[in-house]
């Protein structure tokens, strides 16, 4: 179980499952095989070295399987399933930041096994003050699914863009206080953080790097 340094107190986790993965195949990709191990399980492991403790968001179909990839970890898990199955990481941010009862949480999509937990401290020293940190890349995209935000503010933002029918995050993300880190910032940090696995052929490229 980690914790940041930062003046504000320790930091909550969230991880983000709720996705059909559609483009992954019949099976749940939140839990399939990488390199042996649940690739949800990599993400959590990860996260809990900087949270002290972890949402799972997802659909309560998919509840009973990730318990079980989840089985024996230090870290406290809880579960924030979804009221509207697969509106979008949007509303998944909106409803896993609204179980978390930490001023800030880490958000990480259940796809990124590679996330660094580096990155996840540097930004929760940014976001310290404001209510939220994200990285913005050198061509213009933003990390908003490996980000931190202050769990109150953003949620209520999430919820007020899901109302507009505007379900993209950076919707909900324009109307609250979140610093933009560039990654000229992140020397640092390990760069396959970012990497996402959306299909299988995704899922043998990663098995090789962590087998390397």
């Amino acid at each position: 179980m980690g914790s940041t340094s930062t003046g504000r107190g320790s930091l909550g986790g969230v991880v983000l499952a709720g996705g059909y993965s559609t483009r992954f195949g019949e099976t749940d990709k939140a839990v399939a095989d990488l390199a042996g191990e649940p690739m949800i399980r990599r993400v959590v492991d990860r996260l809990a070295t900087v949270a002290d403790d972890v949402v799972i968001n997802c659909r309560d179909e998919q509840v009973d399987a990730i318990r079980d990839a989840l089985s024996g970890c230090d870290t406290a898990i809880r579960y924030a399933t979804d009221p509207v199955p697969d509106r979008g990481p949007l509303a998944g941010i909106r409803t896993g930041l609204d179980a978390v009862d930490r001023e800030y949480a880490a958000v990480v999509a259940c796809d990124m096994p590679f996330v660094d937990p580096d990155l996840l401290a540097l930004l929760a020293d940014r976001a310290d003050g404001h209510d939220g940190a994200v990285v913005q890349l050198e061509d213009g995209w933003y990390q908003t699914t490996q980000a931190v935000y202050r769990a109150s503010t953003v949620a209520d933002a999430c919820e007020a863009a899901l109302d507009s029918e505007d379900t993209r995050i950076l919707a909900a993300l324009d109307h609250v206080d979140v610093v933009t880190v560039p990654e000229d910032d992140l020397d640092e940090i390990d760069p396959a953080t970012f990497e996402s696995i959306d299909t299988r052929e995704a899922l043998a490229d990663a098995e090789r790097q962590f087998e390397a």
